[in-house]
């Protein structure tokens, strides 16, 4: 499916196609690649996009699903706004964009749709670095995060921004957010379980409690030192992988949202499915992925059964890590 905008605010005609392609805003002003791109075009005295810009997405990413697809949304944005802007970014400035200084922008792209700014770093540094990353956040010092809200009239014209102020929004501090690649067992693939319908990012985190006990964040820690170690190690060993991989933290509190969820994780494992090394939630999910080296149609096929026995229908693919991350191309 293809759709196209009928007006082309701040110099910008948007075409679009693949998912989602009936629920994304094709306007530059609303839609949250341009929106982005034009926050980091106004932080460099640019008001606009040059003149005819056009812009095409082409989207395999599922919206709602736990995917990443905001993230992405948001990568492509600041690499956007870097190039029509030609402002020469590196990766690591452009992460900080990305990551919007780490103060609620929420307000600033929120639609229906639940389009965001990322405040996180792991989303948006898989898709900016590619591969199997790890990401963590520096503190801010006082000075840097004292201004909590950026107006709308900052970033976006009358009539989405109100009056236009004429002023810059505040550029993001450097070095916000830092990341690490760890090696990735050749032999191991994704495969993901996409059921129809959508979990929003906030609903997912309103189910977690606002504290956990210590033996359920020990539980955790001690698993997540030995994940990246586990999934880099050629051959795989998927026992020692399935077992990183058990989670009490967020799983658990989950389960509300994704019927099946509880007996899906439980019941598939390498021993009852061989070939599997993993499964979890995706993100926020509703995805579930499920980690093997064989037997991909095999295992995806118990789990479409699993959650049609509930009356929900999905989707499969199979994946693998993009190593590059994001790149840029010219024709």
């Amino acid at each position: 499916m293809n759709s196209e905008s009928s007006e082309a605010p701040l110099n910008c005609v948007i075409t679009y196609e693949g998912e989602g392609a009936d629920e994304v805003p094709l306007s530059a002003d609303s839609n949250l690649i341009t929106r982005t791109a034009l926050y980091v075009l106004r932080c460099h005295g640019q008001r606009a996009f040059p003149v005819e810009t056009r812009v095409h997405i082409i989207n395999p990413i599922p919206l709602g699903r736990g995917l990443g697809s905001s993230g992405a949304a948001v990568v492509a944005g600041v690499v956007l706004g870097n190039e029509v802007g030609k402002l020469g970014l590196s990766k690591a400035r452009m992460l900080d964009y990305c990551l919007m200084i780490g103060i609620p922008l929420s307000h600033l792209f929120h639609t229906a749709t639940d389009n965001k700014i990322e405040r996180h770093p792991d989303n948006v540094a898989a898709a900016l670095y590619g591969g199997f990353v790890g990401t963590y956040l520096n503190d801010l010092s006082p000075e840097d995060t004292s201004r909590k809200e950026i107006p709308l009239s900052e970033v976006l014209p009358a009539p989405a921004g109100g009056v236009d102020t004429g002023e810059a929004p505040p550029k993001p501090p450097q070095d916000i957010g830092h990341y690490m690649k760890f090696p990735w067992a050749p032999e191991i693939k994704a495969i993901a379980i996409i059921p129809q319908f959508e979990v929003s990012t906030a609903k997912a985190r309103e189910v977690l409690p606002t504290s956990y006990s210590r033996a359920d964040l020990v539980f955790n820690l001690q698993r997540i030192a030995l994940l990246p170690s586990a999934l880099g190690r050629s051959p795989p060993n998927a026992e020692q992988i399935y077992l990183a991989m058990q989670d009490k933290v967020h799983q658990p509190y989950r389960k509300g949202l994704i019927p099946g969820l509880p007996e899906i994780l439980h019941s598939v494992t390498p021993k009852s499915h061989p070939g599997l090394c993993g499964i979890c939630l995706s993100g926020a999910g509703p995805t579930i992925l499920a980690l093997a080296t064989d037997n991909f149609e095999g295992i995806a096929n118990v789990i479409l059964e699993m959650f049609a026995r509930t009356g929900i229908k999905c989707i499969w693919k199979l994946l693998e890590p993009a190593e590059e991350g994001t790149t840029v191309t010219y024709s």
